[in-house]
């Protein structure tokens, strides 16, 4: 029925993403487990019985949607490839007739466009449903819809030349994986330059945070601590969710702190005033260029180990592909790192929970009030319904932020 050869990628990719599968489910099943019927006793003036149940319920009912989506991805992906997908999608493609260069284009868009509308009616239910159900959501259907459209229009106004332009280097140069290493990184670069004012405005709304107790003390506190803030801008975070948070962006002229409104409308300005000062401590502690860093070299690393699968005559015979191309290469690619991914995802997330341990203790530093910091802490958990007792296990394979009882113990420490 199919042209797909039995060899060792072939097996080699199924045990990958079948053994990943199982240890997501497993770790998932361990953190479902690891629920206390006891709230944390730093967590009693802000969190009754009640509430701790519903945070349990949450975290429950989104483990266990996760985990469907994952399964029924899994599915997907591996009909389409034993069914020949890749392989007939390249046939038909190139009966267009439109070249190397336009055809992968054309080939590697219909996947992309494949997946989200695949990916559509689980973001929804995952919005409408789970998040409706336990009062966060706040998007309306058009709103919804917009967003997707314009996630859409971006990836094809800046995905498309930038995907035109790796597929033109890997037809016409023998080092091209040196070159799209350095088109890629600077592409990096501009996008953190570029995105606090052309790509995030798209889709909130930033307004410059009011004369007043709050930004005196915001200024005040970025004097002491040497960090030149030019904005504090207020995001309208609340038209899409009552969750809070607030994050640091940009460089240079760019360089914007955000809070959400939710944020400012449920702390005191004390605690915005810690939660500023653990932003300001990941640029003091050079997290953001550490992470542009590794970024960048990780970036290299992932065009050279391209540049030694191209057009491997193997891994297109085990995704029954008759012809190689440089476009379907970097599809292939793509599902070989998946796996590889995952594992680099492992030691990006410890790094960023040291990170965050790191800010949380400049923040506690140079406010001299570590108790302050924690009470923000320990709001933003009861308010997003944080599951406060995780597994570690879970933690290891998936928290990007040490779990907040950990970071409250250390912030006393």
């Amino acid at each position: 029925m199919t042209d797909i050869q039995f060899n060792s990628w072939f097996f080699l990719i199924v045990i990958a993403f079948v053994v990943i599968w199982k240890i997501d489910f497993f770790t998932t099943l361990l953190n479902l487990k690891s629920f206390k019927s006891q709230i944390p006793s730093d967590f009693v003036d802000v969190m009754d019985q009640e509430k701790f149940e519903e945070s349990k319920d949450y975290t429950r009912l989104k483990s266990v949607y996760g985990i469907g989506i994952s399964a029924f991805m899994t599915v997907v992906f591996f009909s389409f490839w034993w069914l020949g997908g890749f392989g007939w999608l390249d046939g038909v493609v190139r009966g267009f007739g439109y070249g190397p260069l336009l055809s992968g284009v054309i080939y590697i868009g219909i996947l992309f466009l494949a997946l989200q509308i695949i990916s559509l009616p689980f973001s929804w239910y995952s919005t409408f449903g789970i998040e409706s159900k336990f009062g966060f959501n706040k998007m309306s259907p058009g709103l919804f819809f917009g967003d997707f459209i314009r996630s859409l229009f971006l990836s094809a106004l800046v995905g498309g030349p930038l995907l035109l332009t790796i597929l033109w280097l890997f037809e016409k140069f023998p080092a091209a994986w040196l070159w799209g290493w350095v088109i890629v990184s600077v592409f990096m670069l501009a996008a953190v330059f570029l995105a606090p004012t052309l790509v995030m405005p798209l889709f909130n709304k930033f307004t410059p945070l009011e004369e007043g107790p709050l930004k005196s003390e915001i200024f005040a506190m970025a004097e002491k601590c040497e960090f030149p803030v030019k904005e504090i801008s207020i995001m309208d975070g609340s038209k899409r969710s009552t969750k809070s948070n607030a994050f640091f962006t940009g460089f240079g002229a760019t360089k914007r702190i955000v809070l959400f409104d939710t944020l400012v409308e449920k702390h005191s300005v004390a605690e915005l005033v810690g939660v500023l000062a653990h932003e300001i401590g990941h640029y003091k502690k050079g997290h953001i260029v550490k992470g542009i860093v590794i970024a960048i070299v990780s970036t290299g690393v992932m065009f050279f180990l391209l540049n030694v699968v191209m057009a491997n005559r193997s891994l297109f015979d085990a995704f029954g592909v008759r012809e190689t191309s440089v476009y379907v290469s970097l599809i292939l690619f793509g599902i070989l790192m998946q796996p590889v991914n995952q594992i680099l995802g492992i030691a990006g997330s410890w790094l960023s929970r040291k990170h965050e341990f790191e800010a949380d203790a400049y923040a506690a530093e140079v406010t001299g009030q570590p108790e302050v910091m924690a009470s923000a802490l320990r709001k933003l958990s009861a308010d997003n319904l944080t599951n406060l007792t995780p597994h570690p296990a879970y933690v290891f394979l998936n928290y990007s932020h040490p779990p907040v009882v950990e970071r409250i113990a250390a912030l006393r420490d």
